[in-house]
């Protein structure tokens, strides 16, 4: 038995969910996500208790050690998006060297980060991206969205472990390797 997947999902009172079609669409303040699940998936919405329950058919599927892991993924994901739609995900990105800068052009994302060109990178539909000197803060209700552009966006320029140069999460520590020795002997 899942121990994720038998929890109740809790929905909050300025959220609407419709579940048609093998998939839950939960729309809030934010905006609306749409979280497909598997047919073996049995997903139902009590209106009375204001919760999202998700299950398995046991005597089916008990066995089915891949249906059982769809089970726990399909409640995280739609958990994921009533938190998404409520209060949305952040990532806030760090921009370092010298004349290195970030600047959003329309629906792209301009990063100067030490090549002969600058690197453009297409921000996704409902992820919203503001820059701040050197820090680039990406928002949106989508949780898979935000870290994605935000994981694309490190991969421009990771940063090196010898000046910490690059582009890199505000909460990650980088750690500086001692650059070579000039030997006196």
């Amino acid at each position: 038995m899942s121990r994720i997947g038998a929890k109740p999902i809790t929905i909050p009172a300025n959220v609407k969910v419709v579940i048609k079609d093998h998939v839950v669409e939960v729309t809030g303040p934010l905006g609306t996500l749409k979280v497909p699940f598997k047919v073996e998936v049995l997903v139902t919405h009590v209106e009375s208790e204001k919760a999202i329950k998700v299950a398995i058919d046991a005597a089916k599927h008990g066995e089915d050690r891949f249906i059982r892991a769809m089970w726990g993924t399909t409640r995280a994901l739609i958990a994921s998006a009533v938190l998404g739609v409520t209060t949305g995900y952040e990532k806030t990105m760090e921009v370092v060297g010298v004349g290195w800068q970030a600047s959003v052009m329309g629906d792209k994302l301009k990063l100067i980060v030490g090549f002969a060109n600058p690197i453009m990178l297409e921000i996704p539909k409902g992820v919203k991206v503001t820059v701040e000197k050197q820090f680039v803060k990406v928002a949106g209700p989508d949780k898979q969205a935000v870290g994605m552009f935000a994981s694309n966006m490190r991969a421009s320029r990771k940063p090196e472990p010898y000046n910490g140069k690059g582009v890199k999460y505000t909460t990650e520590v980088i750690k500086k390797k001692a650059g070579k020795a000039f030997g006196s002997a």
